[in-house]
This record gives C-alpha cells, sequence and structure tokens, in this order.
C-alpha cells in the first residue's frame, strides 16, 4: 500500500492531477520548495521535508534531502525485520512512492551565453540520490521521473490498490537510464570546458596530470548523452528494428537539427544517405551540389550559382541519381526546384527554399525536403570535428573526424610536370569528392564536376576502370583523385590511356617512384598531399 510520497520536481507537468490523485487516496505526501508551494495553491496538504528530517535546508538549498530520515525511508526493505525495527526505534518513517525529476542541466547549457557558474548550480545532487535509493528498492518504493507516468501509477492504485512488481521494475530501470543520461550530459559538458582549458594553458601552467588525461583526446570511460528523436518503420532492412537518437546540443548543420518541411517519415536509409550527403556538400564554399546513393556520391559539381551546379551535377549521373538524395549549399529557387522534380529523389536537402519553390516541390506528395544550415560558422572544420563511432562486435571504435584540410602551399608536386591553375583546381574540387566515396575510392573530375567516379573495391585498379568507364569520353582532360596511395603503376597507366592529365594523391608507397616514372613518361601531372582519406 502506498502510505507515503515524496514529491519533488523542476518539471511542473502534470503535477497537480497527480498529488491529488494521491491526496485522494490518503496519500501523505511529502514535497520541497517550489514543489511544495504549488501544491499548497493548488489546496493540497503538504508535509515539509524540514518537518521530516528535523533539520532546516541549508546553503541556499544545496542540502535537504540529504538526511537518514529521507534515505532509510527509501532504502529500508519491508521484508528484512531488522531493518523496519531498526528505522522504527530511531523514528524514520518508510516512503513508499518517489516522484522526482532533476534540475534542468541539458537546458541551462543549451542557453547562449550561459557561464560556467550558473551550469555547475544545474547539477542535481539531491534529485539523483533519492531516485537511485528508491530504484535499488524498487519492490518497495514506487519511483516516477517521467510526468508520462503518473496517469499510469494512479491508474494501477486505483484499479488494483498497488503497483505490480514488473512495472515497478520497468520504472527503475527508466530511472537508471535517465540518471546515466544525465550523468553523461554532466562529463561531456565537463570534458568540453577541460579540453578548451588545456588549449588556452601555457604547458607550463596546465597541471601535467589534467594534461596527461586529456592529450589524446579520449577519456577513459566513455558515456555519451543521446536522447531518441524517433523510432524507424524499421533498419537497413524491413527485418531490422530501428530508431533515431539525437545527440544533445550540437546540432546546427546536421542531419539532427533538419526541419522537415514536407514528404514521408525519413527511414533509416534516408537519414543515413542525407547524413552523408550533407557531409560533402559542407565541404564546398561555392555554389555545390552532391548527389548520393547508398551513402556514395554518384555526382558533384560546383557551379555559378546552384541551378547550374545541379544541372551539372544530375548531368555527371543521371542513371545513379534516380531515387537518391540531393544536398545543396545555396537556397532553393523556383528554376532548380523546376529541375528537381522532373526525377524521383527520396530528399532535397538546402539552406533554404523561396515559397515558390516549396510550391513547386511540394508537388511530389512524398518527397522529403529538410532545411539545414549550412552557414559559413557550420561548414568551419572546427564545428565539424566531433567524434567519428563505428560498432563493432562487443566494442565501439571512435575517432577524429575527418575534417582535415591542408594548405595548396603543402601540395608536393613530384613529377617535372607542374599541374595548370586550371588541373589544380580540378584536383583540389576532386580531393574534396574522393574523402566522401568507399574505399577503395577514384574520382575523375573536369570543370568542377564529377565525370566518372569508382567505389569501394577491393583494389585499386578496379574503381579505376570503373570510373574510367564511366566517363568514357569525359576522361580525356580530366583530372584522378586517389583516396590512398599507388602501391603499382597501373592506376597512371590506365588514366595515361583514358587521356587524364593530372592526378591527386597522398604518396607514401613503397613504389612511388614506378607510379611518378610512369606519369612522366606520358606527360602526366602528379601531385602528393600527404593525406590519406580512407572511408570504410
Amino acid at each position: 500500500m502506498i502510505k507515503r510520497a515524496l514529491i519533488s520536481v523542476s518539471d511542473k507537468t502534470g503535477l497537480i492531477d497527480f498529488a491529488r490523485g494521491l491526496y485522494d487516496m490518503g496519500v501523505e505526501i511529502i514535497s520541497t520548495g517550489g514543489t511544495a508551494r504549488a501544491l499548497q495553491e493548488a489546496g493540497i496538504k503538504v508535509t515539509a521535508v524540514s518537518d521530516v528530517t528535523g533539520f532546516p535546508e541549508i546553503l541556499d538549498g544545496r542540502v535537504k534531502t540529504l538526511h537518514p530520515r529521507i534515505h532509510g525511508g527509501l532504502l529500508a526493505l519491508r521484508k528484512n525485520l531488522e531493518h523496519m525495527e531498526q528505522i522504527k526505534k530511531l523514528g524514520i518513517e518508510p516512503i513508499d512512492l518517489v516522484a522526482i525529476n532533476l534540475y534542468p542541466f541539458k537546458e541551462t547549457i543549451q542557453k547562449p551565453g550561459v557561464t560556467f557558474e550558473e551550469a555547475i548550480e544545474n547539477i542535481d545532487i539531491g534529485g539523483p540520490s533519492m531516485l537511485r535509493s528508491a530504484a535499488k528498492n524498487h519492490q518497495d518504493v514506487v519511483v516516477i521521473c517521467d510526468p508520462q507516468d503518473y496517469s499510469k501509477v494512479i491508474d494501477r492504485l486505483k484499479k488494483e490498490g498497488d503497483v505490480d512488481l514488473s512495472y515497478r521494475r520497468m520504472l527503475a530501470l527508466k530511472v537508471f537510464e535517465h540518471t546515466a543520461h544525465y550523468d553523461a550530459l554532466i562529463s561531456g559538458y565537463l570534458r568540453e570546458v577541460v579540453s578548451e582549458d588545456i588549449k588556452q594553458s601555457a604547458p607550463d601552467t596546465a597541471s601535467g596530470e589534467t594534461v596527461k588525461a586529456t592529450e589524446s583526446g579520449f577519456p577513459e570511460n566513455l558515456t555519451l548523452a543521446f536522447e531518441k528523436a524517433q523510432d524507424l518503420r524499421y533498419g537497413e532492412n524491413p527485418h531490422q528494428k530501428a530508431a533515431f537518437y539525437r545527440e544533445v546540443g550540437k546540432i546546427p548543420g546536421t542531419i539532427a537539427g533538419a526541419t522537415q518541411l514536407h514528404g514521408k517519415e525519413l527511414s533509416f536509409n534516408n537519414i543515413n544517405d542525407a547524413d552523408a550527403a550533407l557531409r560533402a556538400v559542407l565541404e564546398f564554399d561555392m555554389p555545390a551540389a552532391v548527389g548520393v546513393k547508398h551513402t556514395n556520391p554518384c555526382g558533384v559539381a560546383c557551379g555559378k550559382d546552384i541551378h547550374e551546379a545541379y544541372l551539372k551535377a544530375y548531368a555527371a549521373d543521371p542513371v545513379s541519381i534516380f531515387g537518391g538524395i540531393v544536398a545543396l549549399n545555396r537556397p532553393v529557387d523556383r528554376a532548380t526546384a523546376e529541375e528537381l522534380v522532373k526525377i524521383f529523389l527520396e530528399i532535397v536537402i538546402a539552406p533554404a527554399f523561396e515559397p515558390d519553390a516549396l510550391e513547386v516541390l511540394k508537388i511530389k506528395k512524398n518527397l522529403r525536403l529538410l532545411q539545414i544550415d549550412v552557414s559559413p560558422e557550420t561548414i568551419s572544420p572546427g564545428a565539424r570535428a566531433a567524434w567519428d563511432m563505428k560498432r563493432v562486435s562487443g566494442g565501439l571504435l571512435v575517432q577524429d573526424a575527418d575534417v582535415h584540410d591542408f594548405d595548396e602551399k603543402d601540395l608536393r608536386v613530384v613529377t617535372k610536370r607542374v599541374p595548370s591553375d586550371k588541373e589544380m583546381e580540378d584536383l583540389l574540387f576532386g580531393w574534396k569528392v574522393v574523402k566522401h566515396v568507399k574505399s577503395n575510392a577514384i574520382v575523375l573530375a573536369k570543370n568542377l564536376v564529377t565525370v566518372g567516379i569508382g567505389a569501394g573495391q577491393v583494389n585499386r585498379i578496379w574503381p579505376t576502370e570503373q570510373s574510367i568507364a564511366h566517363a568514357g569520353d569525359k576522361a580525356r582532360g580530366a583530372v584522378l583523385a586517389s583516396d590512398a596511395f599507388f602501391p603499382f603503376s597501373d592506376v597512371v597507366e590506365a588514366a595515361a590511356a583514358a587521356g587524364i592529365t593530372a592526378i591527386i594523391q597522398p604518396g607514401g608507397s613503397l613504389r612511388d617512384e614506378d607510379s611518378i616514372k610512369a606519369a612522366d613518361e606520358h606527360g602526366i601531372a602528379m601531385v602528393f598531399t600527404g593525406v590519406r582519406h580512407f572511408r570504410h
């Protein structure tokens, strides 16, 4: 039977109806601060926590519930006679239900200009402690951290007079998930603060221990804070269940921060492919369009405006782009919209859609339109330098995101012939694209348009042949970008036969000289970047 309940909430949603439901069933309600005032104003009798503990709230409310009369009442095992005799001797009464939600730490750190001191003050101590105590003893204490569960508990109490054990366990699970998420938010925030402290500290002022603990950039224990954005109809295939989780904070310029303006609900594959398209289009400062299919670019182009960029990207591979995703880094105008609706597309991503463009695009009722911020601040490498994570059986691989860029002065021309300015422009364009193609990857580019893309092959000559076959006559005069070095001269030989005039690649093979010699023999300019862009 529920005889005493402790209620202390920062989120007052559903509070009065819940408390009145308990009060009408004869449950004594213990409460604190603002919650107690809200209940009293609603005509619900409340016992103050300080009356239970016999000790006043101190330190501006920092200490009020951290007391044996509270935690003894929560943790005493009702079937343990020694426990019950002990709390009786000490004048401690059992608490049978706890309803608590925590200080709004997430909302606080997301406020513009929030200070470190303000963030720290919104770390709840007593709330998690009571939730964890009650959840540990859930067979004796009903514990609620989500206002959506208030009515469900009241209904059970009215119909059955109690809350069954299986539901109590579910509520306890919810609590431990909630407090783990809360702690992950705090550690994530402090990780960023400490990292910034290290960056701003001179080597002789930062403590040795702190530097050592953070110099790798990866914590010894990694707990991440994500919240469910939506359940998905299915996963990569219909027999797989799936959900989409959003990282807390860091939303601008991401798929998680997109606003869907039109179309069907996004699927697992939609979200995955859209992310690939967005990451690729963020590489470019000038108007650019990226078509993606199965996370690989199939047509990429830059133009004087977004209309020209899209037309060129479409023409680069009109077969593969069908049923794909298009990402644009400029607002969509009517002329571009009229081209987009000529074929079947799953998604169009852009920073904005002009009203008359939306009118055209919405003719396709299932076409998903995603508006995503791609401002200069979003495009900057620093804003995109989140961790990249890959789940493996029994573990998680974590690495820095591949946002590395280089200054053109760091490029090394290794052949007798130096690339022309036009070739160099195309080489750099191809290099930006090949980073987003699955390894082994080859990209052919000409006039800031991809004319051939070879992706995901188990050796380097196959994607070369694939991209050349796709390009056809357009390969003549094009440039070639490779995500990794050439172990043999076969790629250079194939490029020469196709009429390719310049190559950009990382270099670093033991047989680099074979490729350089072949390039010189065919008059091909070759540039080494010293940077590899594997994508698995």
